[in-house]
């Protein structure tokens, strides 16, 4: 895999912990990355959490390119993902199990969570189309799904197979996701959608608050 420069030194790995590149800056900076084999899929993926949207996405599946492409730009995390399915069955296993190393790769990059935000949410309009995401990067995985599509394809696309990634995703990411649509009748605009309202509050639950710089967002004390 060609690696973007934010993640030099950082080692692929499913058990890795979190690497952190240090620029001029002296910041820190929260990336991870993640490898997947199984007989069915092939996947690899890099993330940077204090990126600016950068993107390197191909997982031989067109219209989920574009969506993952939509995710890191909207979320200011830069992406790189390399995917390898059994497309001669169909492109379920590859989207689901991309979600998978995609919130392994988030929940290692986060590392000790200490002065996340934790919770985002955001309402996103495209044309006719509304839909709302809240989530809590919580280690407490869950998915509300109220999105309906009317069509079961998005030219050669299924569509239920976003819910699977969102699944894959928030399980495998520790997050507690809610996801709603309000209104909408485009297959292509719903989904498009979906992925920009949870990259937006992706982008917000990520994001660091100097005045909890060592502290977690919970008066647990754990995460």
């Amino acid at each position: 895999m060609r690696r973007h420069p934010a993640y030099k030194g950082a080692k692929i790995g499913r058990h890795r912990r979190p690497a952190l590149t240090t620029f001029n800056t002296g910041i820190a900076m929260r990336s991870a990355s993640i490898t997947r084999t199984t007989a069915e899929t092939s996947i690899e993926v890099e993330v940077n959490l204090d990126g600016t949207g950068r993107y390197d996405n191909q997982t031989g599946v067109g219209f989920f390119d574009h969506m993952l492409d939509q995710l890191s730009r909207h979320s200011l995390i830069d992406m790189t993902v390399r995917a390898k399915g059994d497309y001669h069955i169909d492109d379920h296993h590859t989207v689901e199990d991309t979600g998978i190393a995609l919130g392994q790769a988030i929940a290692q990059a986060l590392g000790d969570k200490k002065g996340i935000n934790r919770y985002g949410h955001f309402a996103l309009a495209m044309d006719e189309t509304q839909v709302g995401c809240a989530l809590d990067l919580s280690a407490r995985p869950f998915l509300v799904w109220n999105i309906a599509f009317p069509s079961a394809k998005i030219g050669t696309f299924d569509t239920e197979l976003v819910r699977e990634f969102f699944q894959a995703l928030a399980m495998h990411g520790g997050i507690t996701l809610h996801l709603d649509l309000k209104h909408g009748f485009n297959s292509h605009h719903i989904a498009e959608t979906t992925f920009k309202a949870c990259a937006r509050a992706l982008r917000m639950a990520v994001e660091t608050d100097p005045r909890m710089a060592s502290a977690l967002p919970s008066t647990k004390g754990a995460l």
